[in-house]
């Protein structure tokens, strides 16, 4: 089936009503993306993952999609008289037929960790197969090896993991970081999230890495301290997580904390450094990875 795309350029103060109101007037979808994205006034959102941002672009454009058939200028006249505006231009294209499928499979190529570390969505063949191969789709929890903080605490992992560890994953998302623990040869691995949809996605992962992590829910983590700590969350949880953390932390244990931004590392550090030697920040595209020993 072909479709029909609009593009509405607009203020930042009209595009989240505007998109809103084109859904519920027939659209299949909106989406709202920077007026300058690729020109060099791209306008940078900086924001933590999982967590939405409290501003849009000065100038922005919405994105929405219509069936071929939708007779589209009464949707975007109610759409617009909905937010006060006066019916606004817009450009339209028509997109044809094509196996979607394939073409989201397309956007989605391996990801090289390191030299002998990669992840690798199922219709990849794997780039070497002398390599560790960590096999996962994108899908709805966080945590695929795209993100720089799951990129540098991958790095961590294989540049620290000398064999027989236990490892807790505290967040663990998709479980990739428990997974890749196992895969470079952690003696067990265990993952722990306050999303239900986290640990189905994470046991399914692990099962088609055939690797034998544990998971659970936050409330359901059975008691005991581990060699290595790995919390990739975010800034604010990190603060109120520290002595926790620590207490699951066995003394000359790791911590490895990331989803930080480069700016809260030395108030991170202020917080970790009660219970541990703090190494200097690792840093990736504006985001942080810590790591340290409990004394």
């Amino acid at each position: 089936m072909s479709y029909q795309q609009i593009t509405i350029a607009v203020n930042e103060s009209i595009a989240e009503p505007l998109s809103d109101s084109l859904i519920e007037h027939g659209a299949l979808s909106a989406a709202i993306e920077d007026a300058y994205a690729g020109t060099s006034n791209e306008q940078p959102i900086f924001g933590e993952p999982g967590m939405p941002t409290d501003q849009l672009w000065q100038k922005s454009k919405v994105i929405a999609l219509f069936d071929k058939h939708t007779d589209i200028d009464p949707i975007v006249s109610a759409a617009a008289a909905d937010c006060g505006i006066e019916t606004p231009p817009y450009e339209m294209v028509l997109l044809p037929e094509q196996d979607w499928v394939r073409l989201t499979q397309s956007q989605f190529d391996p990801i090289q960790i390191s030299e002998r570390l990669w992840v690798i969505p199922s219709w990849h063949e794997a780039p070497n197969s002398g390599t560790i191969n960590l096999q996962l789709d994108p899908g709805l929890a966080f945590g695929t090896g795209s993100h720089p903080t799951t990129h540098l605490c991958l790095q961590w992992l294989d540049n620290n993991l000398k064999g027989g560890e236990s490892v807790l994953d505290y967040g663990c998302g998709s479980g990739i970081l428990a997974i890749a623990a196992l895969k470079l040869g952690a003696a067990s691995a265990t993952g722990v999230d306050i999303d239900e949809q986290a640990i189905r996605s994470s046991r399914d992962n692990a099962a088609q890495n055939q690797v034998d992590a544990q998971f659970y829910l936050s409330e359901d983590l059975p008691e005991g301290q581990f060699d290595v700590v790995v919390a990739n969350i975010l800034a604010n949880p990190l603060r109120m997580l520290g002595e926790m953390l620590a207490k699951r932390t066995r003394q000359g244990g790791r911590i490895v904390l990331s989803g930080i931004l480069e700016e809260q590392v030395e108030e991170m550090s202020g917080i970790y450094g009660q219970w541990f030697d703090l190494q200097p920040a690792k840093l990736d595209e504006g985001w942080a990875c810590l790591s340290g020993i409990k004394r």
